[in-house]
């Protein structure tokens, strides 16, 4: 079993800040866990806009806080996301996300994450590797 809070990873490595300046991602579950997938607080910040493309993975977003404009990017189709709203990224689809305010969302990733990774030039993350399971303590 682990047991995780948010709190303790803050400035961990599992504490990732993206380059572009426009989002930051709390990783509390990582493909070192081997549990077959990744789950993570996200954080956009309000009046930016982010472009993202997980070519390599199906992601499934929980909005907790704030509110943002969806784009889909492939269909011009635009959705208004707030609390309580879920969209899932089932055929990798481009997409846009423009905060009005600090929007933040509970994130699964499938395969997982390592961490590590930050959005390409075109907005994907990399495929995933195999990693080895880590030991936790907790």
């Amino acid at each position: 079993m682990i047991v995780r809070s948010f709190k303790e990873i803050e400035g961990t490595d599992r504490h990732v800040v993206g380059a572009s300046g426009t989002w930051e991602s709390k990783r509390i579950v990582l493909a070192r866990e081997q549990v077959g997938f990744s789950l993570h607080e996200t954080t956009l910040y309000a009046g930016t806009e982010t472009t993202m493309w997980y070519a390599h993975h199906v992601e499934a977003v929980l909005c907790v806080e704030g509110e943002a404009e969806l784009t889909d990017e492939e269909t011009g189709e635009r959705h208004w996301i707030t609390p309580g709203t879920m969209y899932l990224l089932d055929g990798h689809e481009r997409h846009t996300l423009r905060p009005k305010t600090d929007f933040r969302c509970v994130c699964v990733f499938n395969p997982p994450v390592t961490g590590l990774e930050d959005h390409d030039r075109n907005g994907a993350y990399p495929p995933p590797e195999p990693i080895a399971r880590q030991e936790t303590g907790s």
